[in-house]
C-alpha cells in the first residue's frame, strides 16, 4: 500500500549531506518529491536513520538552495537512504 503523501519525480541531483560527527558525504537523488529525497551513495558510510543533517542540493553551475536545510534519515538500504525534510 502506498503511503507516500507527495508525488516523486525522478531526478538526478548532486546532493552535500553534513553532519559535525560524520563531516560531508556526497550522493545524487533518484527521486524528489516535496516531502524528501531518495540519495544513493558512492562508497561512504551511511548514516543511521535518524539521523538529522544540514543538505545542500547542488547543480552544474550552483547550489539550488543557497541555505541547508534540515533533513532526517528516515530509512537505509545498502547504498541509498531515504531523507525526509524535517519540520
Amino acid at each position: 500500500m502506498e503511503r507516500r503523501q507527495h508525488e516523486r519525480t525522478s531526478r538526478s541531483i548532486r546532493v552535500e549531506m553534513m553532519h559535525p560527527s560524520i563531516g560531508t558525504i556526497v550522493g545524487f537523488t533518484t527521486d524528489i518529491s516535496e516531502g524528501g529525497a531518495q540519495v544513493m551513495l558512492e562508497n561512504q558510510s551511511i548514516p543511521p536513520v535518524g539521523t538529522e543533517l544540514q543538505v545542500c542540493f547542488r547543480k552544474v553551475v550552483g547550489p539550488i538552495n543557497a541555505e541547508p536545510v534540515t533533513m532526517k534519515v528516515v530509512h537505509q538500504f545498502r547504498n541509498t537512504i531515504g531523507l525526509s525534510f524535517a519540520l
